[in-house]
């Protein structure tokens, strides 16, 4: 076996990448690899570039490792605004939603990256980031953008959760692609997609306004007790929905999902709630 002293070719290596193959190395036969090597793996996949000197088997291994150890990991983006102010408005029900689904894995949601307030972890061995956009709705593409980028995720691993006037408060629907539906958050994000509509997005029902009120009053409100509860309904039904889909696919789960909410909104889209 080859000795490394700090002038081998392996030390020249930025430190994250040097980590990444070494805990490869003595890693890849336990069953579970650690939380950071995992998460690593997210963005240093096939395009890896291994040393020279590394022998072809090692190099074999280290590409089985990198690819197949875990499954691909998931991009989870909440729509909303920052501060204590827009917290429990409508516009925010997408913060919930990360939230929740972070309290409910113990995900801890207390680092800042690419302008979000920012978690990561498992679920079961599924790699989850989670991010919250602190640049105020209409910007939310500013950050959801570069993060993708960042972790080298496609599109179809990134799910976009926001909320909705097009449905009644508290329906929700999984869906694998779509427009933005005038909401000004989804065009962000769609704009620096670079116009890539071809993400996932979990909508959230809040209602449309009532009567002559201005919709963007409506968004900035907090719920009524009524609404509140069919939103905290929802909220929890809504994480079901995210665990569904790390289990069974975005497809499967989309079906299952989205039938419950089928007759979920038929029983509430004749009701009123302001």
């Amino acid at each position: 076996m080859q000795d490394f002293s700090l002038s081998s070719p392996i030390f020249l290596y930025p430190l994250t990448v040097t980590t990444k193959l070494c805990s490869c190395v003595f890693a890849h036969n336990t069953t579970k690899l650690h939380l950071s090597l995992a998460l690593a793996i997210a963005s240093f996949r096939a395009t890896a570039v291994l040393p020279a000197f590394f022998s072809d088997s090692l190099i074999a291994t280290l590409r089985r490792c990198l690819c197949t150890a875990t499954p691909p990991p998931w991009l989870f983006v909440g729509l909303g605004n920052p501060g204590d102010k827009y917290k429990g408005t409508r516009h925010n029900v997408g913060f919930e939603m990360i939230d929740a689904f972070a309290e409910s894995h113990g995900i801890p949601m207390n680092t800042v990256h690419c302008k979000a307030i920012f978690g990561q972890g498992f679920v079961g061995e599924v790699p989850v980031f989670l991010a919250k956009p602190q640049t105020y709705m209409n910007l939310c593409g500013e950050s959801a953008g570069p993060m993708a980028a960042y972790y080298k995720l496609p599109l179809d691993r990134v799910l976009v959760i926001h909320d909705d006037m097009n449905l009644p408060c508290g329906v929700l629907r999984l869906h694998d692609k779509g427009g933005h539906g005038s909401h000004n958050g989804l065009k962000s994000v769609i704009y620096h997609f670079r116009g890539n509509r071809e993400f996932p997005r979990l909508r959230i029902g809040i209602g449309r306004p009532p009567g002559q009120m201005d919709p963007k009053a409506f968004l900035l409100q907090k719920f009524n007790l009524t609404a509140r509860q069919r939103v905290d309904a929802a909220v929890e039904e809504g994480v079901d929905a995210l665990n569904l889909l790390l289990w069974k696919g975005l497809t499967e789960s989309a079906r299952r999902f989205n039938k419950e909410q089928k007759y979920k909104h038929i029983r509430v889209q004749t009701l009123a709630v302001s």
